[in-house]
């Protein structure tokens, strides 16, 4: 699987998805501009000694990652108010999850040039506004990698 995170803010929700993505053998896309910078102790922390096992990326900008995509890539943007649940979507081992900044979630023109591909995560109560980066990650991966028989088992 494939793990995008556009313009994280918070060093230890990065460092946790490195984590989460070395577990499951996943890529990492970090696409900037970062809320941190990279050396930052937080995210090493949350990380802890993960990072040499995770296969990650830098982008400069969302343009620059778009144009390395393969031909018929297939993006998943999971996002409140999305239009179908993430539960509802069918994952393949190369499919792209994209999750948004902390404080403003996907670009609003973003998700309406994918309708298709944006997803949600419910949520029960009305005055929760979001879950946690990295929460949503797990999510949204774990299902995606349960549709797939969990075949990155050792």
């Amino acid at each position: 699987m494939q793990i995008v995170l556009l313009e994280p803010e918070i060093p230890p929700n990065t460092g946790n998805v490195a984590r989460l993505c070395a577990a499951t053998r996943s890529a990492l896309h970090l696409i900037e501009p970062f809320g941190f910078k990279l050396d930052d102790a937080q995210l090493r922390r949350a990380g802890m000694d993960y990072w040499r096992q995770v296969q990650w990326r830098r982008w400069q900008s969302w343009a620059a990652f778009q144009q390395t995509l393969p031909q018929g890539a297939r993006l998943w943007f999971i996002e409140s108010d999305g239009p179908r649940l993430y539960t509802e979507a069918s994952f393949a081992s190369d499919d792209y999850l994209v999750f948004g900044r902390e404080t403003a979630g996907l670009p609003k023109r973003l998700l309406q040039e994918n309708l298709s591909g944006w997803l949600r995560i419910p949520m029960f109560h009305t005055q929760a506004r979001s879950l946690n980066l990295s929460n949503c990650v797990a999510l949204v991966l774990f299902e995606a990698l349960r549709q797939q028989g969990f075949k990155g088992e050792v």
